[in-house]
Parts: C-alpha cells; structure tokens; sequence
C-alpha cells in the first residue's frame, strides 16, 4: 500500500502509529530514497506500507524543476513492485502531481465515487486527466472500475446519482455498493482496518465483495 495522500489515512487505517514514521513518501518523492528504505509493517498480515505524512503536501512546490517529474513514483516502484502481488496506491483528493504520478506507475484505477451531487463533474474531470495520461505518459492504464461509496438506500440523491454514473458508465461500475455503515466511520478511530475491527459489518462484508471483484478481474488479465 503506497500512500500519496498527505492526509494519510490510508496510513493511519491500515494500522499504522503516524508518530512513528522515520521516513514517507515524501522521502520517496523528494530525496530519492528507496521504497524498501520506507517500507513499514501494517496491522493487516502480509501487508507493506509506503506511509505518508503532512510533508508531502510539499512535495508539489518542491518538484516543480524537476524534470520527468511525472515518472518519479513508477521509477520508485519499479524494483519493489515486483515482490508483490498488488500494489494499491491511495491518491489525494485533487488532481494535482501526486495524483498523476499514481496514474502513471498504475495499471489500472479503481475510482470510489461517492454518491453527492458533484460526483458526475468530479468524474468527468478524472476520466479528462486519465485520457491526458493515456496520450502522452501511460498509454497501457486501464479503468479497473468505478466504486459507488457511502451509499444510503433512504437517500433519494443517492439513487439519482448512482443511475446517472450508471448511465454514463455502465460498463466500468463494480457491482458491489459501498454503504454508509456506522462501523466503516468507527474503524479508523480504533486504528484498524474495517476486517480487523467488526468483519461482520455490512461495510466490511461490501469490501470483501469489492476483493472478489478485484481478484475475479486480475484472473481475466483485466488488471
């Protein structure tokens, strides 16, 4: 799991303490260390961490001169990726340069959209900034899916939104529905994956479903 959100909650969530991160990202994107130099253990098995951290909001400004600036994160990931079966990479919000170095080292992206009034336009500009990927640094990065999220069945906006992706997207949506789920909005406060913290959850049963669909796409080659 390589974290490029200066956020960091992915970090957080996968069970990692933010206080006892020696080296992040930024690390990776700015001063060229290793990623096998960052790595860190997750709460999850079998699970590696590239963590982030409030630096790497920075990182942007501090790359500016730099040359193929765009090509950093998959020359990073070149070497470590290949120890892996997956590699996640968790992007911020804004399509800026971390976001881009993502699309670029990616084979594919799994979009979570959630179910707000704004989620056809945010879409639109993501599908923009994929397309001018595509043309001139990642021709081979492929649509995984897009993720409904925080859907709430009671919401009559939720069922507006969703039809409408659908109808502009259908043959990139997931089956499976994130939900809002009570226990999703807990986890990271106990600072353990949703699996960890109440795996009966209706929320961890939809991002079990969620794995399926990845795992079932990876076995087609669709990765």
């Amino acid at each position: 799991l390589v974290d490029m959100d200066p956020q960091a909650n992915a970090t957080s969530g996968a069970g990692v303490d933010l206080e006892g991160i020696a080296l992040s990202t930024y690390d990776v994107m700015v001063r060229g260390r290793k990623v096998s130099e960052v790595l860190v253990k997750a709460a999850v098995p079998r699970l590696d961490v590239v963590p982030s951290e409030a630096d790497l909001a920075a990182a942007e400004v501090e790359l500016t001169p730099v040359d193929n600036r765009e090509l950093i994160l998959r020359q990073a990931l070149e070497d470590a990726a290949s120890h892996y079966e997956f590699v996640l990479v968790d992007c911020p919000p804004a399509l800026g340069l971390l976001t881009v170095n993502a699309l670029v080292a990616a084979h594919s992206l799994l979009v979570p959209v959630q179910c707000e009034f704004y989620a056809m336009e945010g879409l639109r500009r993501l599908m923009q900034t994929v397309a001018m990927v595509r043309q001139s640094l990642n021709k081979a990065l492929a649509i995984e899916g897009i993720l409904l999220t925080l859907f709430d069945g009671r919401n009559n906006l939720h069922w507006q939104v969703a039809e409408e992706i659908r109808k502009h997207f259908s043959d990139s949506m997931f089956k499976t529905v994130i939900p809002r789920n009570i226990r999703l909005a807990e986890a990271p406060s106990h600072g353990a994956p949703v699996l960890m913290y109440d795996v009966a959850s209706s929320g961890a049963q939809a991002y079990l479903s969620l794995a399926k669909e990845v795992l079932a796409h990876a076995k087609k080659g669709a990765r």
